[in-house]
């Protein structure tokens, strides 16, 4: 099952209070960066953000986003903008920037 245009359109608006979110588009799924980072994505119309150790505390379930794929966190609090905006800064910070 593919995301639908209306989850993403949800999500990206969740994320607003973020500058520099950009989206694009993977075999009917999702990508998403932070500042040119890629810190997670929108899977089958389920949030899921890269597990890394400053994130650990919002005390994700772990999910895998297609077969074959590595765990990653599921957001299940979507509706809540300032812990989505915590999470994803959060994430960021124990990813390589882009170069």
């Amino acid at each position: 099952m593919a995301t639908t245009k209306e989850y993403k359109d949800f999500i990206l608006e969740q994320l607003s209070l973020l500058d520099n979110i950009t989206c694009k588009s993977m075999m009917g799924e999702y990508l998403l960066y932070y500042n040119g980072i890629l810190f997670g994505g929108i899977y089958d119309d389920r949030l899921l953000v890269k597990i890394v150790d400053s994130n650990k505390k919002y005390n994700m379930q772990k999910s895998i986003p297609y077969e074959s794929a590595k765990p990653m966190y599921l957001v299940d609090d979507v509706d809540n903008k300032e812990t989505l905006k915590d999470i994803v800064l959060d994430t960021c910070k124990d990813l390589p920037s882009k170069k």
